[in-house]
Order: structure tokens, then C-alpha cells, then sequence
């Protein structure tokens, strides 16, 4: 996060994610806006409808969690589960690039919206966030339950059990038209209650999911400052959150203004995939001649399409030892 304080404006902008703070509410946090770059990445699959809309809301979320790594780093953010979409996979590399793929039962998928229910598309399963810093620093790994719950509840979830940070998440997607057609938009908002104080801060001695069984920890009451956050930030509607009229900057004016809201620089954000022919030439030196057999087609190549980014890339066997 910059130093500098940016004005409020009326100008939107498309996939950035921007921070603010709203410093006599000990608050902070990051809005996310996504434009032409979730439109692509979804478009790209083809997926129907609800499993976009799914993975638009992993998307967004995966970019208020993922940003606060600094200039390198990894956040992935999946799910596994046992409903029609069974997988989310959303990779965000610090400060900028994203790419993200859904895996869903087309069977289970029509029968569930024949029954007219596409409340819950993911079922049962965990929700995990992984964080590899890069250089030296260990990677850090969190996962929470996913029982029928939505994203947004599961992140309400890992925050109060794992971070103990007093935490409100609000996603959305959808469609706005135009003069090419539709396009899809995402859009997060995270807040956060951080106190200067240490003795503001909630005093337990042990996490909830660290105590033995049958032992109570019992937490200190919300903060004032953090209910009235928390309230001005519930008020946050999904079209806001989407709009393509209305900058980032006025909708946290709009939330935020009578306590006084700062926002920096934001940082542009990118559909981008990690995979490159150096990449997979590598990967096919470590398959076995007879592993690399199996996969020759009808034309005499090797042929290797990304699941991400549906590049699809040509190698010729006869560059492989064959022993």
C-alpha cells in the first residue's frame, strides 16, 4: 500500500483491486472490480451461466485475499467438493496476474437446475487457501469446511476461526450489456478490523479450532467501532458492487464518508497464464518414452492444451530421448 491519498472520483475503472482504510473505524481493507479480465477468462470456457457465476465469485475472492502479498508471491485458492461443480482452482500471482477454471458433473448440474435449485452448487467438501510468499518463507495453507454454505460464508467462516480477525467479505457476479453484447462482471469488498491497541484486540489464549474437545473459549464482545464498519459495509448491494457507472472510489464515499475514507493506489489486475512451452517441454522431459508414446496423435505430435488458458501447443517426439 502507497502513502498516497487519492481523491474521490466519479471515473470507473475495470479489474483493479484498491485498498482503503477508514481509520476512525480501525478498518481497513480492499475493493475489487472485474471487468474485461473475468469476461475473458469465462467466456474463454464456455461455462453455463451458474458454474461462471460461481467461479467469477472464487475469482473475486481469491483477489481480496491474495493481495495483500506484496511485489512476489502465490495465492490459490480451491475447493473440492461433492456437488455439480465439484472443483474451483483460482490462481493469483502478486501484484497482478490471474487464472481460474471451474470442473463441474453436466448430469448433476441440469438435474439440479431442472429442480430448480442453484442456491447450492458446490455441496459438501473444504475450501482452501494456499499462500507461498516465494523466496525463503514457508508456504501457509488454510482450509475451511464447505457444508452447503456460500463463499462469502465460508470466508466468514476461516476468518473467525483461523485468522480471528474480525472480518466482512461481500461478492457478487453477473452480466452487464454492451454495444458488443454482454459482458461479464465480479466485485468484492473486504473489511477488516485491525485496532492500533493491542488491548482492543479480541484476548483468547488459543484458537476456537485449537482447543481440545469439550473446552469453551470464550470471546470478547464486539467493538463498537467494529459493528458500525461492519454495518455500513453490509449495506454494500450487488449492482454496486458491479456497476459499470460507478467508480470504486464513490461506492466506499457512498459506504464510508461520514467517518472519512482514504483509498491509495490501486493495482491493475490481468488474465494471465503461468503456462509457457519452456514450461511443459520440461514437464515431458520427466515422462518416461513410453508415458510419451501414449500421448502421440493421429498426426504424429504431441499435442498439450492448457486447462487455463486453452493454449494448445505442439511438440514433436522426435525431440525426446526415446530410452
Amino acid at each position: 500500500m502507497t502513502d498516497a491519498i487519492r481523491d474521490v472520483s466519479d471515473v470507473s475503472r475495470d479489474d483493479i483491486v484498491l485498498p482503503y482504510a477508514v481509520e476512525p473505524l480501525s478498518t481497513r481493507g480492499r475493493l475489487v472490480r472485474l471487468g474485461g479480465t473475468i469476461d475473458a477468462i469465462l467466456k474463454r470456457h464456455a461455462y453455463p451461466d451458474p458454474v461462471s457465476r460461481v467461479l467469477g465469485e472464487a475469482t473475486a475472492l481469491a483477489v481480496l485475499l491474495g493481495a495483500s502479498l506484496k511485489l512476489e508471491g502465490q495465492f490459490q485458492l480451491q475447493t473440492k467438493t461433492n456437488g455439480p461443480v465439484n472443483m474451483l482452482l483460482v490462481d493469483f500471482d502478486a501484484p497482478s496476474n490471474l487464472r481460474a477454471l471451474a470442473r463441474f458433473d453436466e448430469e448433476a448440474l441440469a438435474a439440479r437446475l431442472a429442480a430448480g435449485d442453484s442456491a447450492n452448487l458446490l455441496g459438501d467438501g473444504y475450501l482452501a487457501f494456499t499462500i507461498d510468499p516465494g523466496g525463503e518463507m514457508s508456504r501457509y495453507q488454510g482450509v475451511v469446511a464447505l457444508e452447503g454454505q456460500s463463499l462469502e460464508e465460508a470466508a466468514h467462516a476461516y476468518f473467525d476461526r483461523s485468522e480471528q480477525i474480525p472480518t466482512l467479505v461481500r461478492l457478487a457476479v453477473g452480466q452487464s450489456v454492451t454495444p458488443a453484447g454482454t459482458e461479464w462482471r465480479a466485485g468484492g469488498l473486504l473489511v477488516q478490523f485491525l485496532p492500533d491497541s493491542p488491548e482492543r484486540r479480541r484476548h483468547v489464549d488459543m484458537h476456537p479450532g485449537d482447543a481440545p474437545e469439550g473446552t469453551s473459549v470464550e470471546a470478547t464482545p464486539e467493538d463498537d467501532e467494529w459493528v458500525e464498519a461492519k454495518t455500513r459495509a453490509a449495506t454494500t448491494e450487488d449492482h454496486e458492487l458491479i456497476d459499470p457507472a460507478l467508480s470504486s472510489e464513490r461506492l466506499l464515499y457512498r459506504l464510508f464518508n461520514e467517518r472519512g475514507v482514504r483509498v491509495f493506489e490501486p493495482t491493475d489486475l490481468y488474465d494471465a497464464c503461468r503456462c509457457s512451452a519452456e514450461r511443459i517441454d520440461a514437464m515431458l522431459q520427466n515422462f518416461s518414452a513410453e508415458e510419451r508414446t501414449a500421448m502421440i496423435g493421429d498426426d504424429g505430435k504431441i499435442g498439450v492444451t492448457c486447462e487455463f488458458c486453452s493454449t494448445k501447443r505442439i511438440f514433436d517426439p522426435a525431440d525426446y530421448p526415446s530410452e
